[in-house]
Parts: C-alpha cells; sequence; structure tokens
C-alpha cells in the first residue's frame, strides 16, 4: 500500500501536464500558444524519469507498454480512417451538400436543437461518440460558416464554431451512456452483474429529463439565429457517402467497416462526377490521414503516460484514498463515482476507467446494498461526464481535429454532459428509489 508521499509521487505526471499546459497558456491568454504535443513530451519525460532503479531501455519499455492496450490502438485505426473519409469527402464536396441539404430541411431556429436530435439518434444507434463525432461534425463545421445570429436576447447566444461542435459532441455522449450496443455500458453492466435492458431503464430515468432539458435550451437559444440564403441548388448526389455512413452506422455495423464504406463512396461518386481524378482521390485521403497525425500522437503519449501511472501505483492510490471513508449507502454511490471520474482524468478512456475500477465499485455496491443496476447506471454516466471535462479525451480531440480548434473552446458548450452529471449527483443526493432488499439485487445476472 503506497504512502501518501508516494501516492501522489505516482500521479505528479498529470499534475506537470495540467500545470504546464494550463499555466503557460493562461500566462499568455492564448490557448493555441502552447501546442497539447509539447505539453505531454513534457509530461511524459518526467514521468519516465520517475521511474527510479530502472535502465533507460526498462523505462522506455515500460511507457511503450501503456500506450500499447489494444483498445487504444483500435481507436488510433479509426482516427486513420476517419481522416480519411473527412478529407476526401470534403475535397469532393460531399460535406457541403450536406450542409446544403440541412440548412434547407431544418428552419434555422431549430438547427441546433436538430444537430442535437441527430447526435443523439445516431450515437445511441451506433453505440460510439467518437463514430458520431467523426459523421456530424464536419457538418456542423460547414453550417458554421452560413449561420448567424439575427437579434440578441436573453435567450440568444452567437452560434459560433466551438458552440456547434460543442452541440454535436454533447449528443454524442447520450448514446455512448445509454446504448445497449456502447462499450461503457457493456463493461459497467458485466462488471456489476446486471442485464442492459435494466440498466437502460434505469438511466433512462435520468439521462433522457436532462436530454430533453437541453434540447429546450437549444430551442429557446435558436430563436434568432438565421442562415445565409442558399444560391446554388442541392447536389442531391454528393450527399450519398454521408448517407452511406449514416445508414450504415445505424445498421449496427462495425465504425471502421462503415468509414471503409464511405471513403470508397467518396472515391467513386467523386470520379464518376469529376469532383476530382484517382489520384486526386488518394491525395486527399492520404492529407486526411496526415491531418490526425496530432491526434495520434497525443493519444500514444496520454497512454504512455498514464501506463507510467499505472506501474507506480498512482491508478491504486486513488482507489484505497477515495473508499477508506465510506459511511452509508450515499456515501457509497459518491464514492464509486468520484473512482471512475478520477480515473478518467488519469487514463482519458471512460471504457478503461470502468473497467480498472468495477470489480472495487461492484464490492462497494454490494457491501452497502446498492442495486447492481445503479452501480452501473453510475459508473457508466459519471464516466461520459469525466470524458467531457478534459481536453486530451478522444471525442474532443477528434472534434478538434476535424473543426480545426481548440478543445479547450469546445468544452464550455458541452451542455448536454453537464446537466446529466447534475441529474446524476441529485438522484445520489435525493435516492430516486428505496434500497432493496439482499435477494432482489442478488438475483440479477448479466
Amino acid at each position: 500500500m503506497l504512502n501518501s508521499k508516494s501516492g501522489f509521487l505516482a500521479l505528479s505526471p498529470l499534475f506537470v501536464f495540467l500545470v504546464f499546459y494550463l499555466v503557460f497558456s493562461l500566462l499568455a491568454h492564448d490557448f493555441y500558444s502552447v501546442p497539447i504535443t509539447v505539453a505531454f513530451v513534457v509530461a511524459s519525460a518526467y514521468s519516465v524519469f520517475l521511474l527510479r532503479g530502472m535502465t533507460l531501455d526498462e523505462r522506455i519499455k515500460v511507457y511503450s507498454k501503456g500506450a500499447a492496450h489494444s483498445q487504444l490502438l483500435m481507436m488510433i485505426w479509426i482516427f486513420i480512417l476517419a481522416g480519411a473519409f473527412a478529407h476526401s469527402a470534403k475535397q469532393m464536396g460531399a460535406i457541403q451538400a450536406t450542409v446544403d441539404l440541412c440548412l434547407w430541411a431544418l428552419p434555422p431556429q431549430l438547427l441546433l436543437a436538430g444537430l442535437f436530435l441527430a447526435a443523439c439518434f445516431i450515437s445511441l444507434s451506433v453505440g460510439t461518440s467518437v463514430g458520431t463525432i467523426v459523421a456530424l461534425v464536419p457538418i456542423a463545421t460547414g453550417i458554421a460558416a452560413s449561420v448567424d445570429s439575427g437579434h440578441s436576447s436573453l435567450f440568444t447566444l452567437h452560434p459560433s464554431l466551438p458552440m456547434l461542435v460543442g452541440v454535436v459532441v454533447g449528443g454524442a455522449y447520450f448514446g455512448d451512456n445509454l446504448s445497449f450496443i456502447s462499450d461503457t455500458t457493456i463493461v459497467a453492466t458485466q462488471t456489476q452483474g446486471c442485464r442492459m435492458s435494466d440498466k437502460f431503464r434505469m438511466n433512462a430515468r435520468i439521462v433522457v429529463p436532462a436530454a430533453f432539458l437541453v434540447l429546450l435550451m437549444y430551442i429557446a437559444m435558436g430563436w434568432g439565429m438565421s442562415v445565409e440564403p442558399r444560391v446554388a441548388p442541392i447536389d442531391w448526389v454528393l450527399v450519398v457517402p454521408y448517407l452511406i455512413v449514416f445508414a450504415t452506422a445505424l445498421m449496427g455495423i462495425n465504425v471502421m467497416m462503415v468509414l471503409v464504406m464511405g471513403i470508397l463512396s467518396t472515391g467513386i461518386i467523386g470520379i464518376f462526377r469529376g469532383t476530382y481524378r484517382f489520384y486526386e482521390w488518394l491525395t486527399a485521403m492520404g492529407e486526411g490521414i496526415l491531418s490526425m497525425g496530432e491526434l495520434i500522437i497525443v493519444t500514444l503519449m496520454a497512454a504512455g503516460m498514464v501506463g507510467v501511472i499505472r506501474h507506480l501505483g498512482g491508478i491504486d492510490f486513488i482507489l484505497q484514498r477515495l473508499t477508506r471513508r465510506i459511511r452509508g449507502r450515499r456515501g457509497a454511490e459518491l464514492s464509486i463515482a468520484g473512482l471512475v471520474v478520477f480515473t478518467n482524468f488519469c487514463t482519458a478512456n471512460n471504457t478503461i476507467a470502468i473497467l480498472t475500477v468495477g470489480n472495487l465499485a461492484k464490492e462497494i455496491s454490494q457491501r452497502f446494498g446498492i442495486d447492481p443496476r445503479r452501480s452501473a447506471s453510475i459508473l457508466d454516466t459519471f464516466s461520459c461526464f469525466a470524458q467531457a471535462l478534459i481536453p486530451y479525451g478522444a471525442q474532443l480531440l477528434m472534434a478538434s481535429s476535424l473543426a480545426f480548434i481548440n478543445p479547450i473552446e469546445i468544452i464550455p458548450y458541452l451542455y448536454y454532459p453537464f446537466v446529466m452529471g447534475l441529474f446524476m449527483m441529485l438522484s445520489i443526493l435525493r435516492p430516486l428509489s428505496p434500497r432493496p432488499s439482499p435477494p432482489e439485487w442478488k438475483r440479477v445476472t448479466p
């Protein structure tokens, strides 16, 4: 068991990153002045330095092992395909055509609400927030260039690019938290020993009202919005790549296969329509893949740094400190929430965070009589809430890369994750259901 000094030292690479990135950015009054990659290089070098009693080769192996997690590498392959699809779709005109279609189909006052509903529906269907972001952020980016605020009122905000991207990212967390095929839902229910359908019903009582409240907010905020008049007619053929992506995603096809089909459709349609030639299509894909370079580098360095923190015992230290003073059922639920949030800050991956603390959360829930459906809901909801707060998480990094903005700019506009976290916290402070008897919650099986 680590003492306080050793525990905080194990976690110090995370603090080095945050201090370096935030302090120097604030001093410069510009978050673009400090590249996030440089901040991670500094923190990573510091983490390797902390590994005492090893040769340099052994230290680097520990760091590299953390970056070699199979789920992390799967995410990187998705990043590569997403970059190829996004850039080839942009070059052949698919994004602009889809933006024109959205502006034609939705009245300006409902653009925010429409984007949010689309993100909620797609993420619920495909079970992945990253896939939803890949599909909708380029559209939100295109809409941002065509939308302005008609008049100022108490409920009207200027629809900036970070705000529109935040609408999509926020809605993407709806399905990530609730979908039956979401990896976070699967891991949460399996570690707690409950059915996904039971967890869905319990979780929906909290997140659906939160989503409805945010939807009303977007309707109110869009009251004074207007769009620039569209001169050119919609080229319906150019919309087909996005229709293919949406349709195959909703069918539950693997996100990598969805992106491959999207890439092939941009090439076939673009070449036959004369938008670009074959080699220009290959060039567009190559440029898109290269545009994901910073995102991939940050993801690998963050995972390597977390690997060092885990090797030094930092994750175990967190678990020990947050569970040693539990008093009563409410305190137990707050501890489960705190465990997954803090672990998520360290791992930058909500699924890995749930895997890390899942067994301990189950022990706590059994000891204090917490329904497994309830503990699974807490794990899933607060992991998604924490993921929305970290600028080095996959969702914000992907969205910022596609929109060419800083991930810090998106966070203030993530209304749904904030409201979702607030509703879940209120449900802990004022429980929605009485404590079940042990026979009831012990009989629940996956």
